[in-house]
């Protein structure tokens, strides 16, 4: 773990070390990832099935790619139903928060007579990637396919890998929730390939959400321009901003919540009071002795976990901006006046009583967010990644005879001539209507 001070000579390039931390992995993947993809879209279904086997271990035709819904229902039927009750909470307070994201049209009409606006509508057909096998992410369902289906897009198709035929119930109950019936037993880049250019029994999408291993990120990365894709997310992140009456024990429970998803992961506290941040240092290494992903979550902290202690709150806001980290936790006496001093986070966390956990789950908001300082310009998963918006206009003769001069001159300063008699024409031409 780091422990810096900006009162410190040095701190400036410290601190600066600890932002470039990119933390991604250094395995190269592109080359066998191209090879996949080419593979797919040469051979089809039985280059999926070929894949999958080898990757998987579990032997599959193309009759077999999609999870029937039979299969669907018993698996539902193995989960207790305080786990489908849980699912629901979230299902429904993530649904609720989405809906209320949904846009309205624009139609307005200018001075001179112009009537423009912009229409919304959702993408025809989108692919969600969710982690399979023993790994249970039931959330990471609700939290891609909700969005989706308040987004009114028509089809959703779903891919999770089986290794060695493994299906987790809980993945496909959150599916089942959120609405989602087309569900195929494949994952990896050829999963990622099948549903960017399709094959004999996988339709292509047009946007392709969720997380993935390195091979399913630098898929997505290749099959870019073909469809759209979500983000290509690097190892997850916390920030915690804490003052004075902060319970150390609270913050280190939280940075651990976020150390134990992988030795990439990092946790960081920033706060003005020198005696919290020895406290928490101290209960950090208490807590790990305990908990059962220690060596996960050890080996995040001591690569990549950071106590700063800092002058004031107004410092800690600074540092904030420009770690631009992905989750943001303000554990002080007034959140709100210390958030409004934040401009880049992916997602913040207000409160003693809010920890990012509760973001991960059930509280609404999505818990997909931009990583590795790009939530400097780039947003959480909503309903506008599964919608489209088209401008329109409508000039009326006299709105034309106002503004149309102007844009014959711009055409013809640009050499475009024939813009300048598309408009030209129509203004020697006067009001005299339509096709005249």
């Amino acid at each position: 773990m780091i422990r810096l001070d900006s009162a410190a000579p040095g701190f400036a390039a410290a601190f600066a070390a600890l932002v470039a931390d990119a933390r991604a992995t250094t395995a190269d993947v592109a080359a066998p990832v191209a090879a996949i993809i080419a593979q797919v879209r040469a051979e089809g279904d039985a280059a999926v099935c070929a894949l999958t086997e080898r990757f998987d271990r579990m032997a599959v035709s193309p009759a077999r790619l999609r999870i029937g819904a039979e299969e669907i229902a018993a698996a539902c039927a193995l989960v207790p139903g305080e786990l489908l009750a849980a699912l629901d909470v979230a299902a429904s307070r993530i649904e609720a928060f989405h809906r209320a994201q949904m846009p309205t049209d624009l139609d307005m009409t200018d001075a001179v007579g112009v009537r423009m606006g912009l229409r919304w509508g959702p993408l025809d057909a989108v692919g969600i990637y969710v982690p399979g096998g023993k790994a249970a992410y039931p959330s990471s369902v609700l939290m891609n396919a909700l969005p989706a289906r308040v987004a009114g897009v028509a089809r959703i198709a779903m891919c999770v890998p089986t290794p060695d035929g493994v299906l987790n119930p809980l993945v496909l109950a959150a599916a089942a929730r959120a609405g989602v019936s087309e569900i195929y037993r494949i994952g990896g880049a050829q999963a990622v390939a099948a549903l960017a250019y399709g094959t004999a029994s996988i339709a292509p999408v047009d946007r392709i959400v969720g997380p993935g291993n390195a091979f399913v990120a630098e898929a997505k990365r290749q099959v870019f321009g073909q469809v759209g894709i979500d983000s290509i997310a690097g190892p997850s992140e916390v920030l915690v901003i804490a003052d004075g009456g902060a319970d150390p024990l609270l913050i280190a429970t939280d940075l651990l919540a976020q150390a134990e998803h992988d030795e990439a992961a990092q946790a960081i506290l920033i706060t003005p009071d020198a005696a919290l941040a020895d406290q928490v240092a101290a209960t950090v290494a208490t807590e790990l002795a305990d908990l059962p992903r220690a060596a996960i979550a050890g080996q995040s902290w001591d690569r990549h976990g950071a106590i700063i202690v800092v002058r004031d709150l107004a410092e800690a806001a600074t540092l904030a901006n420009q770690l631009a980290a992905e989750h943001l936790e303000l554990m002080v006496a007034d959140p709100a006046a210390l958030f409004a001093r934040i401009r880049h986070a992916g997602a913040a966390f207000l409160g003693a009583h809010t920890p990012e956990a509760l973001g991960d789950y059930v509280a609404g908001p999505n818990h997909v967010l931009p990583t590795g300082r790009t939530a400097r310009y780039a947003s959480g998963l909503s309903v506008f990644d599964f919608l489209k918006r088209t401008s329109w206009i409508c000039a009326s003769p006299q709105g034309l005879a106002a503004i149309g001069p102007a844009a014959v001159a711009l055409a013809g300063a640009e050499g475009l001539d024939a813009h300048a008699l598309s408009l030209s024409r129509r203004l020697a031409r006067g009001d005299r209507g339509p096709g005249s």
